[in-house]
């Protein structure tokens, strides 16, 4: 019992680290996306989305899936003590990427014009300037996989965190330099070069966030070394044989994410096409776009990556566990993480709702669009809960090796996502109405079908009280009390100092502190309807002083005790 408490703990603690780290990443890239929105506007934000959906399409087929694939396999040879075999298949897969991201990158730049909407073609040089991102993308991939495997996050997660942080530098002053530089004083020039140059902030990040990896690695050269030594398993794989198990690993699971991610490709085909077959104006079809990539998604994406994180951590563990034939051990890091998921998806989609208008106000002022942005929001924010599940399962589909399963689900959910959208937009008036509904329905089929999948092959019987019900309650009794606190904080804020300080400002300072307030009240509304135990919370970080405080205040359920195996 004790083995298996460790374990969860420690998938809990390196997921808590990939958590933090990608909720600053999150932070920053949509603190830095509204001043770039300020400079390039919602037609150069259109003109970067589309760009960079193209580029993620590619980045998805070239090497998107390396780290998940490396952590996969590496973590398989690591629990039969096949250390040498471990570090072969790093160096393989460098190789692969070597190949590949080359490949994808030189025809990423020369057929940039096939692959961005002829109705767009401003896109087209922002795409390129994208092309050596998804080169060096998958040599920062495999080195983040090869640790994660090693069941350590933290080299991960800081480099994330520089990515993102010379990413939004270099954005912000590119675009800048770029309109001053290029678009010759030109208004209409404006929104492309300040894309090109949003664009390359992206690049710039990749780099940074390679270099920190590359200088990581050759610090810790001399612990593999030993590793390597030590293997006593007496298998010795022919780097033939490496790269078939790296190629028929990394194959179905690229598809999968590929099928699983390229629904923002297809949404923007679609929505450009037929918007184009309605004869609405390239432009005005650009802005409408950007408000749904450069704001609503961006918002949305921000509590995804926290199930992207848990998914990433848990694999590694899942893997071993399966590996090593522990189906019990399986299905406990597999409660926990769905828990642990859900006790943080489900109050985020909630507050987005709540405090869409102020979150909107804060961080993208451009009045003209700031209605249709906060409907988007209002009216989306429910698929928060249903992305965060369904990658949480796609994870644990992969780490069991069942990677044909996401994709089948994944091309399943995308044909019906394909239908209702084409039906939505063709047949009415939605607009970005019918791309907002048909991914919430996207991601609810994917749920559903990786739900019957993992009790299919694990038995695994997904608890539905303590990891939905309650933390829904809380979510709610959360919304309504921090949206009252916060409308009252904003008369008393405003009728204090609304001719001291800007409006934006007060909007922030009371959005703040509504945060803090709904944070609060969830965790007490948590604790009070029991929708998480002394023990749980013990694995979590800093666990043990929260349990001190929640018993201070009588709030705390009494751990159920487990039988000793």
């Amino acid at each position: 019992m004790g083995k298996r408490r460790n374990n969860t703990q420690n998938v809990i603690a390196q997921a808590s680290i990939l958590m933090a780290a990608g909720l600053v990443v999150r932070i920053i890239g949509v603190l830095y996306r509204s001043p770039v929105t300020g400079i390039i506007g919602d037609e150069g934000n259109g003109y970067y989305s589309i760009a960079y959906n193209i580029y993620a399409m590619v980045l998805l087929i070239s090497s998107y899936s390396i780290p998940m694939a490396v952590s996969k396999v590496v973590s398989g040879k690591l629990a039969l003590k096949q250390y040498r075999e471990a570090h072969k298949v790093f160096r393989c897969a460098l190789l692969y990427v070597l190949v590949v991201g080359g490949i994808a990158m030189g025809l990423t730049f020369l057929f940039a014009p096939v692959l961005i909407p002829e109705s767009q073609s401003n896109a087209v040089p922002v795409l390129r300037i994208l092309a050596p991102a998804v080169f060096l993308s998958g040599f920062l991939g495999v080195i983040r996989g090869y640790f994660q495997a090693h069941a350590t996050m933290v080299p991960t997660s800081i480099s994330q965190v520089v990515e993102q942080v010379a990413n939004a530098v270099v954005s912000i002053g590119a675009a800048v330099l770029f309109i001053h530089w290029f678009a010759g004083g030109k208004e209409e020039n404006r929104p492309v070069f300040g894309a090109m140059g949003s664009a390359a902030g992206i690049v710039a990040g990749v780099a940074a966030g390679l270099i920190f990896m590359v200088w990581i690695y050759r610090r810790n050269r001399s612990y593999f070394k030993a590793h390597c030594e030590r293997d006593t398993s007496g298998e010795d794989s022919s780097y033939g044989e490496i790269f078939k198990i790296i190629f028929f690993m990394v194959t179905p699971v690229i598809l999968s994410t590929f099928v699983y991610n390229i629904s923002a490709t297809i949404d923007q085909t679609l929505f450009m096409d037929v918007m184009d077959y309605k004869k609405m104006a390239p432009e005005t079809a650009a802005i409408l776009y950007g408000v749904f990539a450069g704001k609503y998604w961006v918002l949305i994406n921000v509590p995804v990556a926290l199930a992207n994180s848990m998914s990433t951590a848990m694999i590694p563990a899942v893997s071993s566990a399966y590996t090593l034939g522990e189906k019990e051990e399986c299905g406990l890091q597999i409660k926990q993480a769905i828990h642990f998921t859900m006790l943080i998806s489900i109050p985020s989609a909630v507050g987005l709702t709540v405090m869409a208008r102020p979150v909107m106000e804060v961080l993208f002022p451009q009045k003209s669009t700031m209605d249709l942005a906060v409907g988007l929001l209002y009216m989306g924010s429910v698929s928060v809960v249903f992305y965060c599940l369904s990658t949480i399962t796609n994870g644990v589909l992969q780490g069991i090796g069942k990677v044909n399963i996401p994709l089948r689900n994944a091309a399943v959910s995308l044909v019906l996502h394909v239908l209702m959208l084409s039906a939505l937009l063709y047949f009415t008036d939605m607009k970005l109405s019918a791309l907002v509904v048909s991914n919430i329905a996207y991601a609810l089929f994917m749920c559903v079908m990786n739900g019957y999948s993992v009790r299919k092959y694990l038995g695994y019987r997904q608890e539905i009280k303590k990891t939905f019900l309650l933390p829904s309650f809380a979510a709610l009794g959360m919304g309504v009390v921090s949206y009252v606190f916060y409308q009252g904080l904003h008369l008393i804020v405003f009728a204090a100092a609304g001719r001291i300080l800007p409006d934006r400002v007060l909007v922030l300072l009371c959005l703040l502190l509504s945060v803090a307030f709904a944070v609060a009240v969830y965790f007490l509304l948590l604790l009070k309807c029991k929708g998480v135990t002394e023990g749980e919370l013990q694995r979590f970080p800093k666990g043990n002083t929260v349990v001190r405080y929640a018993k201070k205040m009588h709030l705390l359920a009494e751990e159920e005790r487990p039988e000793e195996a």
